[in-house]
Order: structure tokens, then C-alpha cells, then sequence
């Protein structure tokens, strides 16, 4: 974990995972490494496209022995919050059975940016509860991982 956050957690009730981490950088630098395929493959995955970056935009997240993860974004308001639904197989529509919610909020603050990520939906997913609880709890270890990275990245980049 770095210094100035603490660890991702799990909502019991709804399976919900939420992270937020302090990273020490602008608003639109952040906003461009959650947004850019070319900087999102530097923390999160090693490949990243999208369509177009905008709501209805589609897109894949690709991770080096798991595969290829579709993308739908959902909600774009630079440099504020963006939003994209994850999930499924590329040839099935993302919905409430085969996806989760990914949400970015980003808010300047004195020491930088604080980012915070909530996924949402894991209590809709096909399956049972075990299932859906393990689903969240391998999420929320690799928001842990991948944000560490994303505050290293950026953090290291300030600083040359």
C-alpha cells in the first residue's frame, strides 16, 4: 500500500469495493492516465483501446493471463469522474448479470488528487453469493495492486 492510503474494502451488504488513494499530481494528469490507452497499460493491464472516448464508447482491457476484458464507458466528465462497465465475454452485451461498474471520482486537493474508485454490481452477477463475494474480494485486492502502481506511475513522472 503506499504511505498515504489505506487498503481497498468491501461493502458486506452489497459487495461493493471502494479505494481511494492520494496520489500527488493535478487532476488532469490523473484524469489522462485513467483515460489514455497508452498511459492505462503503464498501471493497469497490459493493453488498453477504446472506440471513442465517450459515453457508448467500447473498448477492451487486456491482462496478461486472464485475456481480454470488454469495456462499455457509461460516464465522462472530464476531469471529474469517468465511469465504464467491465466484464463478461467480448461477444455477449454488458449487463447486470455479466458485469460490474467501475467509477472514478477525482477531486483536487491541497497535496494533489484524490482518487477514489467504487465497482459496484458484483450482488447482480449470475451466481451465487460465494461466487459474487469472491468475485469482489478478487477485485478488491487488485484495485489495492493496480492503484499502487497508478500512484507510483504518476508520482514517478511528476518528479522528473
Amino acid at each position: 500500500m503506499t504511505e498515504q492510503t489505506i487498503p481497498a474494502f468491501v461493502h458486506d451488504d452489497t459487495y461493493t469495493v471502494e479505494r481511494t488513494v492520494l496520489i500527488r499530481t493535478d487532476r488532469h494528469t490523473v484524469w489522462a492516465a485513467l483515460t489514455t490507452p497508452e498511459l492505462i497499460t503503464e498501471w493497469f493491464g497490459q493493453r488498453a483501446s477504446f472506440d471513442s472516448l465517450a459515453v457508448g464508447g467500447r473498448g477492451t482491457l487486456g491482462f496478461d493471463g486472464y485475456g481480454e476484458v470488454p469495456v462499455e464507458i457509461v460516464e465522462i466528465d472530464e476531469p471529474d469522474v469517468f465511469a465504464f462497465r467491465w466484464g463478461g465475454r467480448d461477444d455477449a452485451a454488458l449487463g447486470e448479470e455479466n458485469s460490474t461498474l467501475v467509477h472514478f471520482t477525482l477531486v483536487q486537493v491541497p497535496d494533489g488528487t484524490a482518487l477514489t474508485v467504487v465497482e459496484t454490481g458484483f450482488n447482480t452477477l449470475a451466481g451465487d453469493d460465494a461466487y459474487r463475494r469472491g468475485r469482489a474480494e478478487d477485485n478488491r485486492t487488485g484495485w489495492n495492486g493496480e492503484l499502487d502502481e497508478l500512484v507510483a506511475f504518476l508520482e514517478k513522472q511528476d518528479s522528473l
